[in-house]
């Protein structure tokens, strides 16, 4: 995003120095486990196959994401997260498209899938995400599964 006042990491989880990671892993802990008020494991062994973006300010974490593929399914973008400190700058769109940015670039003509928190399903719409489910629990929360064509 040109102009953006942020900076994007894009990197492999051993590509992490310790503290970074650190930082990653306790932002996403505290929106999704502490303040969501949901025990979950949040390292779900994802990770290591993971790309993880990330909106950086100098050296403070603005927002985050990762991108992964499992096999034989479309990319996936999910742990979509803006830190509570920086909420209500469009940084959730922000990061968003960045990361659709990536997938693009990365998986080149394939579509994009997420697993999305119900509530935020016109959010998502507005980024050309189309519902593919049923409404399902996971995790005490409602989510469905969208999906963005291939560009």
């Amino acid at each position: 995003m040109e102009g953006a006042p942020y900076r994007v990491d894009v990197r492999a989880l051993d590509q992490f120095p310790a503290l970074e990671l650190y930082e990653m892993l306790k932002l996403r802990v505290d929106v999704f486990v502490v303040e969501q008020d949901c025990a979950y494991p949040e390292l779900d062994g994802k990770d290591r196959e993971a790309l993880h973006l990330r909106l950086l300010d100098g050296q403070e974490l603005l927002a985050c994401a990762r991108l992964w593929q499992p096999d034989g399914t479309p990319p996936r973008i999910g742990r979509v997260t803006v830190s509570p400190a920086h909420r209500g700058k469009r940084l959730g769109e922000a990061l968003m498209r960045e990361a659709i940015a990536e997938c693009e670039t990365r998986f080149a003509g394939q579509p994009i899938a997420i697993s999305a928190q119900s509530h935020l399903q016109e959010f998502y719409r507005g980024l050309g995400f189309l519902v593919t489910s049923e409404e399902y629990v996971e995790d005490g929360i409602p989510h469905i599964d969208m999906e963005r064509a291939a560009s």
